[in-house]
């Protein structure tokens, strides 16, 4: 399609982050498409004497109309001017456009509009200092003693509530007792009430007692168990700080922005969200609808509970394109490929155009954050 064919269009903003692209066609650019258009009406055709799919253009028309196959060049048409009109008018078009056809007859121009939603201009508040404020008010990391010893003692509790539990379920002797009182064994378990954990004595830490606990050989004195104890509480601790610290810093960021946000970029994060829960559902081996008949609610119930979590993750996305746009902040080139050809290896059926753009993505919005973190 060349730009004098193309010159006949307009396009207006509209609300909701969408335009409404409106114009003409002209007839000359649908007759290109008269051929594929017979040819796609004629192969469902079944007429006497012909074979199927080799029906003269002439009982074609006899037989469905000339309007029907005007109206499939027009499909058609439309389905090829579309991509190049939103390229010639710049339109960074987001889903699928609505069309409609306003004027459409033999040896006329057609006439179309189609609205479709854009993205979205994003009007950033000051972020530097919004970060700067944030980062003076940093979780703690720290670990304490207190901490330390919290985790020993659920620790073992957990261990002597599992044991009890074990003996309570161990049968009564048979020999010694008869089945009866197996049996009376049996109720008095089942009706024994459920110790409050806080309730649970806490034994005597011992060098004994610590090598009994986690894997073989992996604790030998009470020293390192405490010792791993707390390594394994710096980490997590260190990772629940980054993670709400991260959290604080994106909220307030989001929360400032000007976003017209439209419906179909929510609606896209919703699906990907379900589609997400449904691939954890499958490797716990359950179905979607078991889950959601478990749960008594419908699949938009649950979108319902989501649409503003899935509004504020699409929010965030542009807003951290638009400060790495600001900032030229892009992923290292090598270090794409390197994440591109590991996931490859691991997901060797995944399409590799969509991986290199989540890994894009991924590793930009990470260095968006360390700029954040640093302001």
């Amino acid at each position: 399609m060349t730009k004098e064919e193309l010159k006949n269009i307009s396009v207006e903003k509209q609300e909701g982050s969408t335009v409404k692209i409106a114009g003409e066609i002209p007839y000359t650019y649908l007759e290109k498409h008269r051929d594929a258009a017979l040819k796609h009406i004629g192969k469902d055709i079944q007429i006497d004497g012909f074979r199927k799919g080799s029906v003269p253009e002439k009982v074609i028309i006899e037989r469905v109309g000339e309007a029907a196959v005007i109206a499939e060049m027009a499909e058609r048409a439309l389905s090829l001017a579309y991509p190049l009109i939103i390229a010639e008018h710049d339109i960074d078009a987001v889903g699928y456009p609505q069309i409609g056809i306003t004027k459409i007859a033999k040896d006329n121009p057609l006439g179309f509009t189609a609205t479709v939603a854009v993205l979205p201009d994003v009007t950033l508040p000051d972020y530097k200092e919004i970060a700067k404020d944030i980062n003076a008010k940093k979780p703690s990391d720290e670990v304490t003693d207190e901490d330390v010893e919290t985790q020993i003692k659920d620790i073992l509790r957990q261990k002597t509530a599992y044991e009890r539990l074990q003996k309570k379920a161990q049968p009564a002797d048979d020999h010694e007792h008869g089945e009866d009182c197996d049996h009376d064994h049996e109720e008095e378990a089942d009706e024994a009430p459920i110790e409050d954990a806080a309730d649970i004595p806490v034994p005597e830490l011992t060098d004994e007692l610590v090598q009994t606990l986690g894997q073989p050989g992996q604790f030998t004195t009470v020293a390192d168990f405490k010792a791993k104890i707390r390594e394994h509480l710096e980490i997590q601790k260190k990772q629940d700080a980054s993670s709400m610290h991260r959290g604080n810093l994106t909220d307030a960021i989001v929360e400032k922005s000007e976003i017209e946000l439209p419906q179909v970029m929510i609606d896209a994060e919703l699906n990907q969200m379900f589609a997400q829960m449904e691939e954890d559902l499958k490797r716990a081996s359950l179905s979607t609808d078991d889950y959601l008949g478990h749960i008594k609610k419908t699949r938009d119930d649950l979108k319902a509970e989501w649409a503003p979590t899935a509004t504020k993750r699409a929010k965030l996305q542009l807003v951290l394109n638009e400060i790495a746009q600001k900032e030229s902040i892009e992923a290292d080139a090598g270090e794409v490929d390197q994440q591109v050809s590991a996931l490859l290896e691991q997901y060797k059926d995944a399409d590799e155009a969509r991986v290199r753009i989540y890994v894009q993505s991924m590793l930009t919005n990470e260095k968006v954050m360390q700029m954040l973190e640093t302001a």
